[in-house]
């Protein structure tokens, strides 16, 4: 990809105080973006983030708000259009987990994971639309997982918020199409985060056992793929679930 590909336009990275998250906001500052990023409380990761940025030159602002409160959206979304203008590269990537097995699996932990998952990424595909349709030009790129697509147990709130990713990216791909806007999701399998590190040895080594290359995936090793779906080169690819796991799941 050319250097400097997103020079002058403004990218949303929810959820990107670390993790996947972090490193796609540092993917996109490389690529010349102007990068907002969004946490709900680790403020100093966040600041952190920034400061990684701005040491090689870059510009990035933090974003604090909660993706799964809409108004609370809506607002901090106008008040970067209003000082910056539209976002014009969204990255749904914020993301919880509240594992349990089914039988007792509680509402209040389905209803979290499914607000803030699934319903978070809607709320802000909502709110940077118009900006965006006007501008004629934006990429939008949801963060699923392969569990959206094979399922896993004590996960049933977590894949549902995934598969329904899915289902939002095709049918927002051919609603916003006719204005230069592409929309797809890049669904990791088990990556090297804050979220996995707490596995047992014992279930990480079963997992590896499942992946055909025989390792995790790193956090950068997403960030390309989503910086090549926000490039011109991937300008005819929308609607796409794009699977980075290993070879976990071969489609």
């Amino acid at each position: 990809m050319p250097d400097r590909e997103l020079e002058g336009k403004n990218a949303l990275v929810t959820g990107g105080s670390r993790g996947i998250g972090k490193a796609i906001c540092l993917e996109l500052a490389s690529m010349g973006a102007r990068v907002f990023i969004n946490f709900t409380s680790n403020e100093d990761a966040a600041k952190a983030v920034r400061s990684e940025i701005e040491s090689v030159g870059g510009k990035a602002y933090l974003c604090p708000f909660d993706v799964s409160d809409r108004k609370a959206v809506k607002d901090a979304v106008s008040a970067i259009i209003k000082e910056y203008g539209p976002i014009q590269v969204l990255i749904n990537n914020a993301g919880i987990t509240r594992d349990a097995l089914l039988p007792r699996m509680k509402e209040q932990d389905w209803d979290h994971v499914i607000n803030v998952n699934l319903k978070g990424a809607f709320n802000c595909i909502q709110a940077c639309a118009m900006a965006m349709m006007k501008s004629r030009w934006g990429r939008i790129v949801n963060i699923g997982s392969v569990v959206g697509t094979i399922g896993n147990v004590g996960q049933a709130n977590y894949s549902a918020a995934k598969a329904g990713l899915q289902g939002l990216t095709r049918t927002v791909a051919r609603e916003m199409a006719t204005r230069g806007i592409t929309v797809n999701l890049v669904a990791p399998g088990f990556i090297e985060t804050d979220m996995t590190s707490g596995l047992p040895e014992k279930i990480k080594a079963g997992l590896l056992g499942q992946i055909p290359l025989g390792r995790m995936g790193s956090p950068e090793e997403i960030a390309g793929p989503v910086a090549f779906l926000c490039s011109d080169a991937a300008s005819y690819i929308t609607g796409q679930s794009l699977h980075v796991n290993g070879g976990l799941v071969c489609q």
